[in-house]
């Protein structure tokens, strides 16, 4: 049975993605993990970026994207079983039949899979919706006795979703993006908003670097239930380190009862 933990140190991978090239990506991301590592204050928890296997090559994404997310799934589950270490996988371009999901897969640090989720809410203005398929479930999911909930990128726009896992008993919110300028200020004040409203912690991982007319701004974030930012990183790649105590979560909730003060009942949705 998974021992019951109240506290995480983080690390979120907030590299470059080379369009196309999953076997560079993957080299990549494996360096930039191992270097997370290294720190004087080993994460318990390393975080990844939106499609990080393949970027936005979608017009090829039937001939990149992982089938049945295998390759992906065994080398993560390795590196997280070897090294002692939950990996919050981030996204793939994953075939599952003739489809292709954008989906983020959770590892505990013995290699278990702990839960997938594919991206429900497909962004237009990147074309997601004409190459990919939706995801249809929402997902929480549990590591150290503590419930989590799965997000990607554009799913942060609808706060329904991420009511629905607060509702679910999530107190941290994971975020995988590839969020591109000019929308720096939605993608802050969106998760700052998340956060506060349902008071979670919410860790957002957003990629870096140069794809075709997207320049991604990085600014990968940890965020506390009162909305304060914990770590935040600029626009280069880098590690973002930061910790949270889940402990917090219940006391926030119990100073401003929100959820008790819910008037579902009269909400029109």
């Amino acid at each position: 049975m998974a021992h019951s933990q109240t506290s995480w140190n983080i690390a979120l991978i907030q590299s470059d993605i080379h369009l196309g090239n999953p076997a560079a990506n993957r080299q990549r991301i494996e360096r930039w993990m191992e270097e997370a590592l290294k720190a004087a204050n080993k994460p318990d928890m390393i975080v990844l970026p939106e499609m990080w296997n393949t970027g936005y090559a979608l017009e090829r994404i039937q001939e990149l994207a992982d089938v049945d997310g295998q390759e992906s799934r065994e080398w993560i589950a390795d590196f997280a079983r070897r090294n002692d270490v939950h990996v919050i996988a981030g996204s793939i371009a994953e075939k599952r039949g003739e489809q292709v999901y954008n989906t983020m897969r959770i590892y505990a640090r013995t290699g278990e899979e702990i839960a997938a989720y594919s991206k429900m809410h497909l962004f237009r203005l990147m074309e997601e919706e004409k190459h990919l398929s939706a995801g249809q479930s929402v997902v929480t999911f549990e590591l150290d006795g503590q419930t989590s909930g799965a997000s990607i990128c554009y799913d942060i726009r609808f706060p329904e979703l991420t009511r629905t896992m607060a509702l679910m008993g999530a107190k941290v919110l994971f975020v995988p993006a590839a969020w591109p300028h000019p929308r720096l200020h939605h993608w802050r004040t969106l998760l700052i908003a998340r956060a506060i409203e349902n008071q979670m912690y919410v860790v957002a991982c957003n990629r870096t670097g140069e794809s075709g007319k997207d320049h991604f701004f990085g600014h990968s974030m940890i965020i506390d239930p009162w909305g304060e930012i914990v770590a935040e990183g600029g626009e280069e790649e880098e590690i973002i380190a930061g910790s949270i105590d889940l402990s917090v979560v219940d006391d926030v909730r119990a100073r401003i009862p929100v959820f008790e003060d819910r008037r579902a009942a009269l909400y029109k949705l």
